[in-house]
């Protein structure tokens, strides 16, 4: 095998292996929350779609429904689920009757403001608590590499 083929075989298995790292990193990130979402009896794209509420209240349904990339019918019928359950208010828009803005409750702008991150956040600080001042620095000083040489390779 040249050289070249053998460097291309090495970065598509180097390649494989970051994926598999990556999507381990982000499932035990993502465990914690997903754990409290189910408690909530929430599924994801009720979350997604209350964190689009929360960063833009007074959303109308149009624009929620292309920010969570999901079809109109669908948000529609997340929207009413969340509605009854008191976690947003719709409300007519004061310049034009016809069109509805979906507000998010207090209890929902907690959640998603407070918790979230630190439910997300949380395995990674004890992660990094546990690593020495050393393997931080390796890890943090890897990845700014890694993302500068994906924002570069287009």
């Amino acid at each position: 095998m040249n050289q070249r083929l053998q460097t291309r075989t090495e970065i598509a298995s180097l390649v494989a292996e970051i994926e598999r790292h990556l999507g381990g990193i982000r499932h035990a990130m993502r465990k914690p929350l997903e754990a409290a979402v189910s408690t909530g009896e929430l599924t994801m794209p009720q979350r997604a779609v209350m964190q689009v509420v929360v960063r833009n209240p007074g959303i109308n349904l149009r624009s929620l429904s292309q920010e969570v990339s999901l079809a109109h019918s669908t948000v529609s019928g997340i929207i009413d689920r969340l509605e009854k359950r008191g976690m947003v208010k719709r409300r007519s828009d004061a310049a034009d009757g016809r069109v509805g803005r979906i507000y998010p409750t207090a209890e929902v702008q907690k959640f998603v403001r407070d918790l979230i991150p630190k439910l997300t956040r949380g395995p990674l600080e004890k992660a990094l608590e546990k690593a020495s001042l050393q393997d931080r620095a390796t890890i943090e000083q890897a990845l700014r590499r890694l993302r500068e040489l994906l924002e570069n390779a287009v």
